[in-house]
């Protein structure tokens, strides 16, 4: 029974051609431990270089924002380093392309911030977000952002296709809701 419970989500995995998929709590060890492996599948899977390095970079971006903004934490939220939040990351191919899904938890109220970043991304063209980008590494850290508000900026320079995102709101916590994003690299 157990094997049989194993193999259905090995075969689902199969079928959507995943080639990476972690649930858990992150933290700058495991994101290390998962960059190893994501590399190694990466070379197994074929990607060509600069496929490679956007497809990494963007993961690193995804793991950051769990990292900081996940609502589900081991760790005081008050706590500024060495972050253990929980979240969930896959990685697999379809037809030429890969895409990386991300998915984590985050307080209700920063939903409205959240969307209010992502949406002007998708009638952006490729120069504007590059200019976007280089406008940010010079501009102040937002007040809002642990890091340096570079993060749905780099993704989207990576990414083929504009990113898909959506917000769920948990149905046992009113004041979770679900964050998901998505890049086609």
């Amino acid at each position: 029974m157990l094997y049989e419970e194993f193999n259905d989500f090995w075969d689902v995995a199969r079928k959507r051609h995943i080639i990476f998929f972690y649930v858990g709590y992150f933290s700058q060890h495991v994101v290390a431990a998962i960059s190893e492996t994501i590399k190694a599948r990466l070379d197994t899977a074929g990607a060509a270089g600069p496929t490679r390095r956007r497809i990494f970079s963007s993961f690193v971006e995804m793991s950051q924002n769990i990292m900081h903004y996940s609502s589900d934490t081991l760790t005081p939220h008050e706590q500024s380093d060495n972050q253990m939040r929980r979240g969930s990351f896959c990685i697999g191919m379809k037809d030429d392309s890969f895409f990386l899904l991300c998915a984590n938890p985050v307080d209700s109220t920063n939903v409205e911030r959240i969307r209010s970043r992502l949406e002007p991304l998708h009638t952006m063209t490729m120069e504007e977000i590059k200019s976007a980008y280089k406008k940010a590494l010079r501009d102040e850290t937002p007040a809002d952002s642990k890091g340096a508000g570079l993060g749905f900026l780099t993704m989207a320079r990576d990414a083929s296709e504009p990113l898909e995102f959506e917000f769920v709101q948990e149905a046992h916590d009113p004041d979770t809701t679900v964050f998901c994003i998505k890049a086609i690299i």
